[in-house]
């Protein structure tokens, strides 16, 4: 489909087709994004130095827990490692054992033949949250209440230094779902069901992670998530668990734009460099399978010059069978896989694929080449440059400063429900309000999903 049908079906349903192609034209001019087309050349030369194996384990994520040995980061040529919600160190959540681990497996990727190094992501996605003594922000749920950017990008700068403390360069945020039903689980992971806040707010964080520029030295790499349609999924559909987590958005397409695409405009803006696609259905589909959302919407018409990944494990759910899914995913646009602990197979079956001329060589290419102009935009390349954590950084780790910013934030974020005229069933003489239930005195429910765990812990997790 051609750009300029795009922003004419856009505006049919609703949108206003010069702020849309505005959208697009300065997701095209930001200087991150020409950071990365300036890359493009080197990352095509190192691609052309590459062996098959070599570039589907560029294509790879693996899990820090599910590592088996750590040796496979070598042996296997792994592009990245991630830290789920609740997967930390061995050695324990503090901030020395995070940044220990996270440096010795870089250090491990260096010793690959052509030194590449792995890209380290995790979950920071209000503060640092995995980590014991890291800022806890409020949830987007609760910026979206600030309406304020400035305080939004703020927040990004001190996550991602904070981020960058560890050793890490790769943060899976913001979420810029647009929930549309408040039952649906990960409500609160989104800045509000208003498109136009959410690309405000989202574009917002995203300049506060990259800082504008992916080289500085303080910047992480954004990823907005879950492509695409994630907050306005059906309730009932599927199964029980997708009522909590997943779910199938059964919108036309000119809807889906309409509602879910304006976050992901916000991010372009801003210029990020990864997008993470939905474990969710498209009228039943899985997105994670739909090359016309992914490589149509996303890449040709939108001009996306980063990479995409999966969701957690998302790629089995595109098909029963593992290789027919992963062929169907990769071919759709799927440039990273997570594949937490199932890594091997992922190698061997799309190695397969290639061999069999079931993924198209080009294919594997193009997604190396996105990967690698990243990595070489963050400055992961540079010659003579670190490539392990600056613990200077663990001086400003959890500072008053940075505490003093999330402070604001839950001032700001507070909701006053004024009883006027007759809004709540309060008299106006009642001496005091009783706050009832488990949640009511409960700093790890207070905090929520994505506090030390995925979905959070009762009692002082933090």
């Amino acid at each position: 489909m051609r750009r300029r049908d795009f922003i004419k079906r856009a505006a049919v349903c609703g949108a206003s087709a010069g702020w849309l192609l505005g959208a697009v034209r300065a997701a095209a001019q930001t200087r991150v994004n020409a950071a990365l087309v300036a890359e493009t050349q080197a990352a095509r030369a190192l691609v052309g130095q590459m062996t098959l194996a070599e570039k589907i384990g560029q294509m790879t994520q693996a899990e820090l827990n599910s590592l088996e040995p750590e040796s496979d980061i070598e042996s296997l040529f792994l592009g990245s490692v991630l830290s789920g919600g609740g997967a930390d160190p061995v050695e324990g959540n503090g901030l020395r054992a995070w940044t220990d681990t996270v440096d010795r497996l870089i250090e491990r990727s260096l010793k690959t033949r052509l030194g590449i190094p792995i890209l380290y992501g995790a979950d920071a996605v209000h503060g640092h949250s995995n980590v014991l003594g890291a800022v806890i922000f409020p949830h987007n749920i609760g910026l979206g209440c600030t309406r304020n950017e400035a305080l939004v990008e703020q927040i990004g700068r001190v996550t991602a230094e904070e981020v960058r403390a560890t050793g890490i360069r790769w943060t899976f945020a913001p979420c810029v779902a647009v929930p549309q039903d408040e039952r649906w689980g990960r409500t609160y992971e989104g800045f509000s069901e208003d498109p136009e806040l959410v690309r405000r707010l989202g574009r917002a964080a995203v300049r506060g992670l990259q800082r504008g520029d992916l080289a500085d030295p303080l910047a992480v790499l954004a990823c907005a998530k879950h492509f695409i349609g994630d907050g306005g999924t059906a309730f009932g559909s599927q199964t029980r668990r997708a009522l909590l987590d997943q779910g199938d958005t059964r919108l036309s397409l000119a809807e889906l734009e309409r509602v879910h695409l304006p976050g992901y405009l916000g991010a372009l803006e801003a210029g990020v460099g990864s997008i993470m696609v939905s474990y969710s259905s498209w009228n039943g589909r899985r997105v994670s399978g739909q090359r016309e959302l992914l490589t149509g919407l996303l890449k040709d018409e939108l001009g996306f010059e980063g990479f995409l990944i999966s969701d957690y494990n998302a790629i089995a759910q595109v098909d029963a069978d593992f290789k027919t899914a992963i062929m169907t995913a990769i071919n759709a646009g799927i440039d990273m896989a997570m594949e937490p602990n199932r890594y091997r197979l992922f190698i061997r079956n799309l190695g397969e694929l290639v061999e069999e001329g079931r993924v198209a060589r080009e294919r594997i290419d193009d997604a190396v080449t996105r990967i690698l102009r990243v990595k070489l935009a963050l400055g992961l390349m540079d010659a003579g440059r670190a490539q392990t954590a600056d613990r200077s950084l663990h001086a400003s780790f959890g500072s008053t400063a940075h505490r003093d910013v999330a402070r604001q934030a839950v001032r700001e974020s507070l909701v006053l429900l004024k009883n006027e005229p007759a809004r709540l069933p309060i008299a106006k003489d009642i001496a005091s309000i009783h706050v009832a239930g488990r949640g009511g005195d409960d700093i790890g429910m207070q905090c929520g999903g994505w506090t030390i765990e995925w979905q959070g812990e009762r009692g002082p997790v933090t």
